[in-house]
């Protein structure tokens, strides 16, 4: 009966622990607002559900709108290892949305 019991705890154990966490999703896109013209690039964190290019616009999309600005396209998606070479390009505009 102890033999049983040992392997049974472990097993209960490893599965209370947390898992590795999941990868970061970012999101770079261009967006504009009107009158006058203004053109934006920009680079977003995303959920880990909105990391394919529709659902990051999707995502994007209400973000952008309520700060007055229209989604033009979501250039890419991709994770965090990404992220410091495209710090520069968007500027302000990194995290900001």
């Amino acid at each position: 009966m102890t033999r049983t019991v040992l392997p049974l705890t472990l097993v209960c154990l490893a599965l209370a622990l947390p898992g590795p966490a999941a990868a970061a999703c970012y999101a770079d896109y261009k967006a504009k607002q009107e009158d006058p013209l203004r053109l934006h690039y920009g680079v977003a964190e995303l959920p880990d559900d909105a990391c394919s290019r529709g659902a990051a616009a999707d995502a994007l999309r209400a973000r952008l709108a309520d700060a007055g600005w229209t989604l033009l396209n979501v250039v890419s998606t991709f994770g965090g290892d990404q992220l410091d070479e495209k710090r520069d390009s968007a500027g302000e505009n990194f995290l900001r949305y």
